[in-house]
């Protein structure tokens, strides 16, 4: 076997593979080292893909119960089996890690499992469940090894009623009731999982309205739709502790008023965000820095201090997002290759998978506020879209931010049905400077959702909206 490679990479998560496929595509002798007994990363193991297969599955079951009626279909004797809910989840999960293991083998990358440590003089040397060591020497070094949950002080993640959205995803049984901390996208997406299906469900956020980081909009009407639908959502709240008293969980939390409260439930999920890991991974033998939050610190080709070695993905700074771990991935290896590589970080976009989906990229209002910069405002709402009422799609809107003097897009934000679609228009119109005019002009099939951005881009131009 191979001990000396042009590229080596730490961490096979959607940066890490990427990376590894796109050297091997320029010519390069690569390896890819991961920790766990299975390629895929946080993304498609605990995160991306199994969440997205639960919420889908939860909400096939919720359109049964609550939508299909309505359009004159009568299903009796619906339940849920949550163990094969599982069960499939695990299955899309393992189809994605047998595609990942046939792309290694197709690019002629050598798979090392087990936990990699740099050392001095570009060396990795890989420490294999067996207890064996392997010692790896590259000329240049990519480290993907992304991120971890974080928790909040006062609060313990046991993995048994204190979880985290890794362990709620493969829970043995369906809960009754269930407390989530964090009202961010992970939040807000198992909360829709498990209340589609049945759990008592309490979103405890710390900000001012839920998914606190997106289009100020976004988040008061996906607040609203989901308090709608039955989640209990309590803003302005700072937890404070949660105790595991065996079979339920107590968090203790203060309101916007100030007063001491308590949630109680089956479970208590964490879900506040995640944090770089590099633990183990022998930064400390290296010329290789981090900042206060443990992120790597890189340069505009993403090669850290030490020349050789370079970071991508949730380990540096920047959006925790898979595809902007995936470009990076690509500019990593395409710069060791000396190619010009630019990436656009205000044209990569957010997504939510609720039902409506949410979507943002590009600049917030209040961000435009903030920086006191110009910008027209074309909203329009998917109740006025055919496609939308057809289908029984009616909560939300496409808002579009534009440029007054030339008509550039600044930011174009979604929350309605097929959202996380449609925004890729929008990040092709502001990565390619198209107009809000020029967008409103163009052919678009009929009836669609995605007529309701083209009707913001001609509101935001000063045109006005004509379809119905």
């Amino acid at each position: 076997m191979e001990n000396n490679f042009d590229v080596i990479v730490i961490g096979s998560g959607p940066g890490g593979y990427t990376a590894a496929i796109r050297a091997a595509q320029l010519g390069s002798t690569c390896a890819i080292i991961e920790k766990y007994p299975v390629l895929g990363g946080t993304c498609t193991n605990v995160g991306c893909i199994p969440s997205k297969a639960m919420l889908d599955s939860s909400e096939n079951y919720d359109i049964i119960l609550h939508k299909v009626a309505k359009q004159g279909i009568h299903v009796s004797g619906t339940e849920i089996n949550f163990g094969e809910m599982v069960t499939r989840n695990r299955s899309v999960v393992k189809q994605n890690n047998d595609g990942l293991v046939f792309l290694m083998k197709k690019n002629k990358i050598q798979t090392f499992y087990g936990m990699g440590t740099l050392g001095k003089g570009k060396k990795v040397t890989v420490q294999q469940a067996d207890g064996k060591m392997v010692e790896l020497t590259g000329k240049n070094i990519i480290i993907a090894t992304g991120s971890k949950p974080s928790t909040l002080p006062g609060i313990t993640i046991d993995k048994q009623r204190i979880i985290t959205s890794t362990e709620a995803l493969y829970l043995q049984e369906m809960p009754k009731t269930m407390t989530i901390i964090g009202g961010g996208v992970i939040g807000v997406e198992m909360a829709s999982i498990f209340h589609r299906i049945g759990v008592k469900v309490t979103i405890l956020e710390y900000a001012k309205s839920l998914i606190p980081t997106m289009d100020g909009e976004l988040g008061k009407e996906l607040q609203k739709i989901l308090s709608k639908s039955g989640i209990e959502i309590l803003t302005g709240c700072a937890v404070r502790g949660a105790v595991n008293n065996g079979k339920e969980v107590t968090t203790t939390y203060t309101d916007p008023s100030g007063k001491e409260a308590t949630a109680t439930a089956e479970y208590c999920l964490v879900a506040v965000g995640r944090r770089p890991y590099t633990e183990g991974l022998g930064l400390e033998n290296t010329g290789v820095k981090a900042d206060e939050r443990g992120r790597i610190l890189t340069d505009d080709h993403l090669q850290t201090a030490e020349p050789g070695i370079y970071a991508i993905g949730d380990v540096v700074k920047g959006a925790m997002l898979a595809h902007k771990a995936e470009d990076e991935g690509v500019m990593a290896a395409e710069s060791i290759h000396g190619k010009a590589h630019h990436i656009n970080y205000n044209c990569i976009p957010s997504v939510v998978y609720t039902w409506p989906e949410v979507a943002g990229v590009g600049y917030t209002e209040e961000q435009l506020k903030e920086k006191n910069i110009p910008y027209n405002k074309g909203r329009f709402p998917f109740m006025a879209s055919g496609r939308a009422r057809a289908s029984d799609d009616t909560e939300g809107f496409s808002k579009v931010l534009s440029d007054p003097k030339y008509g550039e897009i600044l930011g174009v934000h979604i929350i309605g049905a097929r959202a996380a679609d449609l925004i890729a228009q929008a990040v092709t119109a502001m990565e390619f400077e198209l107009t809000d005019m020029e967008l409103g002009k163009i052919s678009y099939a009929h009836p669609t959702f995605s007529e309701t951005l083209k009707d913001a881009y001609l509101a935001a131009s000063g045109r006005g909206a004509i379809n119905f």
